[in-house]
């Protein structure tokens, strides 16, 4: 019986999806057990927003989050999602903080890291793909679906050969819009399967209702994994639910190694959880219906939301036609970047300024002008030369990896911040969110540490 491996996302993906990454360690630390015991391939549990919302709004270390998760979780495989050369930001850093920050992450109790760049621009990760390697976790390569008159199955199959050139273990097919049709899932398995020998995963999201059917195609083609969300948070902007998924697997003859008990117990665990969410206005069940629109103007649920938001502020809601109308055709003259962070923000955000102000590319969006300068890497096609030319302003473009121009920063930062940490985790913290990272830092500080309060308890008993 063929296995399909299935990696749960409710700790990280689904949680990102459906409320924005604001469930609390204290919220899930509970089921822990039983995830480690339910016999998935994974647990996507850190990366994407998980570290920055840590800091941010739920006034936890990440990486305390991450060591307390491994305590528990001894047997399924923790697994991350990574920016490549961004790591967890939406700018490049320097090769030395990449190194160090996977070396912590896998210090930490990382296993798995999925590692992508926007661009599918492979230059931008062969430095997290090769210190992953050297730290001895599970480098995943990452191919960025999207779909424009450049991108096809030989360009797809063209990419998932040179991930295999690279070392990687195996490899994952991002479909983070939602796009992909159920046959396209067939064709691109099949091609990447027939050309390389490595594992194939696929990601998707239900955002247009078509993950389910494309996941079901893409086992016939011999996919080896998919991910999943468990389904009280499963299903619109998250995965499709692991138990559907496992019982329709099972019934077509594969094997998912999943405990069914197990998976209702988790399910059962995380019901309440939902109904907080929704009761305090952080779960929009809006969010949990299919948005097939998406399928029309292939832009990600998040992008649109993010639009509309803008257009509000703006009292210009009135304009949102006019502004999707002109999504396709900022992202075509910028050469057909995948619409995934960072590039889903600043084509949405571009494409909206050039319809509020009148004129197009009146005001050229300060990162749009760092994109066409090379800085997020290679742009897939070619840029309009009207819009290079007055995005450039006569500077010259980067032609080699922008990384190369940066400066190493992580000894010298740890020097600069040295009275206010000298831990090599908080630097990073720093480096990454530098001022939301300094207050969480300082308040840290301020309170008393676990063993501190333990030997309060020990003094007041006596």
């Amino acid at each position: 019986m063929t296995k399909i491996n299935i990696t749960e996302t409710v700790l990280r993906d689904a949680n990102q999806s459906l409320i924005a990454t604001r469930m609390s360690f204290d919220e899930f630390a509970p089921i822990l057990h039983k995830l480690d015991n339910a016999g998935y391939h994974s647990l996507e549990c850190w990366g994407g927003a998980t570290f920055d919302s840590c800091i941010r709004y739920l006034d936890e270390d990440p990486w305390e989050r991450l060591k307390k998760i491994k305590m528990v979780v001894k047997k399924t495989p923790l697994q991350m999602l990574l920016r490549g050369q961004n790591i967890l930001g939406y700018k490049h850093y320097p090769d030395d903080v990449v190194r160090n920050f996977i070396k912590m992450s896998v210090y930490y109790g990382m296993d798995i890291l999925r590692i992508f760049d926007a661009l599918n621009d492979y230059r931008n990760i062969e430095v997290a793909m090769d210190e992953t390697k050297k730290q001895g976790a599970h480098a995943q390569g990452t191919i960025v679906y999207t779909i424009s008159p450049i991108h096809n199955m030989d360009n797809y199959a063209k990419l998932a050969k040179q991930l295999e050139e690279m070392g990687a273990d195996s490899i994952c097919i991002k479909d983070m819009a939602g796009l992909m049709m159920p046959q396209t899932a067939y064709e691109l398995v099949k091609a990447i399967k027939e050309t390389v020998k490595l594992p194939v995963y696929l990601h998707s999201h239900s955002t247009n209702g078509m993950a389910e059917m494309s996941y079901l195609k893409a086992t016939e083609a011999g996919v080896d994994g998919i991910d999943c969300a468990i389904s009280s948070f499963s299903s619109g902007t998250a995965q499709p639910a692991t138990e559907s998924m496992h019982f329709a697997l099972q019934n077509c003859g594969f094997d998912t190694g999943l405990n069914a008990e197990g998976l209702k117990e988790i399910n059962d665990f995380f019901k309440p959880v939902r109904a907080h969410f929704i009761k305090i206005g952080q779960l929009d069940p809006k969010v949990l219906s299919p948005q097939p629109e998406g399928l029309t103007y292939q832009i990600p649920g998040g992008m649109l939301s993010n639009m509309i938001s803008q257009l509000k502020a703006q009292n210009a809601i009135d304009k949102l036609d006019l502004v999707l109308n002109e999504v396709p055709k900022v992202r075509e003259d910028l050469g057909f970047p995948p619409l995934v962070t960072p590039m889903s923000q600043m084509v949405g955000t571009q494409a909206t300024v050039n319809v509020l102000t009148g004129e197009r590319y009146k005001m050229i969006l300060k990162e749009v002008k760092s994109y066409c300068r090379g800085e997020y890497g290679k742009a897939p096609g070619k840029i309009n030369k009207d819009l290079l030319a007055k995005a450039l302003e006569n500077e010259k473009p980067i032609t080699g990896r922008f990384a190369d121009t940066l400066e190493p920063i992580f000894e010298k930062t740890k020097e600069d911040i040295k009275d206010l940490t000298e831990r090599d985790e908080d630097v990073l913290s720093y480096i990454l969110f530098p001022q939301i990272a300094e207050d969480f830092i300082k308040s840290k500080k301020a309170k008393p540490s676990e063993e501190q309060l333990r030997e309060d308890v020990k003094a007041d008993v006596i």
